[in-house]
């Protein structure tokens, strides 16, 4: 008999789409995981350089801060699922052509930037796209916030699995194996998504100008503080403190004194922190306190980043990076969470691209700036200050949580998330907020 608590974690898997998901997910994202830490460690093998490794990092995400928008607009529009499938098969091809250069030893520093821009130019289009598909896979709407945190738990158990398998392949046989595994791993992923049964979704859009819709969803989100309030800060976090893993590979072989082993196991605790947020998530019953959740999040995300500055001992590091996985996972989750419970569904990839361009879309600007300022003044210095402006973006939030419960509440009550809703007031009410 299965505990009450594992059906609870696991009930969106009761949904087979969203179990086709998941399984290829669980599979492909291992692969993913591998190929970055791969990348980042052949990068600096090839360099010495922590520009280069910003940079790299910068040409992998700006695709995304200038066409995500755009993306979640034609999310809005199109089949989400023939999308996703395009961008998977897309990335297979991109990860073959990083394996076969790397293999064959005649991989050059441009090849991993002209190839780092075009993964942007496929996860732009994939993210958003991806991030608005969780709603169609579950029949039950109930079940939403459970798929989210499953989501972010099958990407933080590869985050803890992948980086641990890539430190041991680049040590014996090199990174190039790595990119092979992860290219043949989209095989899981682009079947599971041919094998489901998606109903058509009914859309009067197509027509419209993309501007007008772009321009439409910015204001959407714009006028309502609490999902101003969500994209302002998870965008902070991002800019200054999500650049921390680009100098990974500093503090492993430099700081550390370690090698490919020391950074598999940097990222791969920080996977675990996440991975443990992402259970208590979806062990959750509601999605009441995940505002307060964010504050809590962020603050333990940056004091993790502070302490990891000072810190000189392998097992402390290492230590400290599972709670900045642990703040990073819970603050991005339950961000993602409550602005999908928050938003209209025919603005729904709009807004979710939004989320993509602050959580991933600054990120390219933090790396550039981290791997600049890591080259003037040491990465030690550059994560601390990252860690103090993220503390201070929390304690600011946290100042004005009081104000944007206010404005959540009457939107949970007419979704009948709060209690005292009644089936009169759902069954009668077409919510259409926050204003247009």
């Amino acid at each position: 008999m299965v505990p009450e608590f594992v059906k609870q974690t696991l009930r969106a898997l009761r949904h087979k789409n969203y179990r086709l998901f998941f399984t290829g997910q669980s599979i492909s994202l291992i692969g993913t995981w591998m190929q970055q830490v791969a990348l980042g460690w052949l990068v600096y093998r090839l360099t010495d350089s922590a520009f280069l490794l910003g940079l790299v990092g910068f040409s992998s995400q700006i695709p995304t801060f200038i066409l995500a928008s755009i993306a979640g607009v034609l999310a809005d529009r199109y089949s989400k699922h023939k999308i996703i499938i395009a961008t998977q098969t897309l990335a297979m091809i991109q990860a073959f052509i990083l394996a076969y250069l790397t293999l064959s030893d005649s991989i050059q520093i441009w090849h991993i930037l002209l190839l780092s821009l075009l993964s942007g130019l496929i996860n732009a289009f994939d993210m958003p796209t991806r991030q608005s598909f969780v709603i169609e896979m579950v029949d039950d709407r109930n079940d939403l916030p459970n798929a989210i945190a499953l989501n972010s738990s099958v990407f933080n158990a590869a985050r803890l699995v992948g980086p641990t398998l890539a430190g041991l392949l680049i040590t014996v046989v090199g990174e190039g194996i790595c990119f092979l595994v992860n290219a043949i791993s989209y095989v899981t992923v682009i079947v599971s998504l041919l094998l489901m049964n998606i109903q058509p979704q009914i859309n009067n859009q197509q027509n419209g100008k993309v501007l007008e819709g772009l321009k439409e969803g910015i204001k959407y989100a714009y006028n309502f503080k609490p999902i101003r309030t969500l994209l302002l800060l998870i965008g902070l976090v991002s800019l200054t403190g999500m650049p921390y893993t680009v100098l990974m590979p500093v503090f492993a072989r430099d700081i550390l004194h370690g090698d490919a082993h020391t950074l598999g196991f940097l990222f791969g605790t920080v996977g675990l922190g996440a991975f443990t947020g992402a259970i208590y998530l979806a062990s959750r019953k509601t999605v009441l306190g995940l505002a307060r959740w964010i504050a809590a999040a962020a603050s333990i995300f940056s004091l993790g980043l502070l302490f990891f500055s000072f810190s000189r001992n392998v097992y402390l590091s290492i230590g400290l990076m599972y709670f900045t996985g642990f703040g990073m996972m819970m603050q991005m989750a339950s961000t993602n969470t409550l602005l999908q419970t928050l938003v209209d569904d025919d603005k729904r990839g709009r807004v979710m691209s939004l989320y993509v361009m602050a959580f991933m879309g600054t990120a390219p600007f933090g790396s550039f700036m981290a791997g600049t300022l890591a080259s003037t003044i040491g990465a030690p210095y550059t994560i601390l200050s990252s860690g103090i402006i993220c503390l201070a973006g929390a304690l600011i939030y946290y100042k004005n949580l009081p104000s944007l419960r206010k404005s959540i509440r009457p939107i949970y009550i007419l979704k009948g998330i709060l209690p005292e809703v009644s089936k009169g007031l759902q069954s009668s009410t077409h919510l259409k907020m926050p204003p247009n």
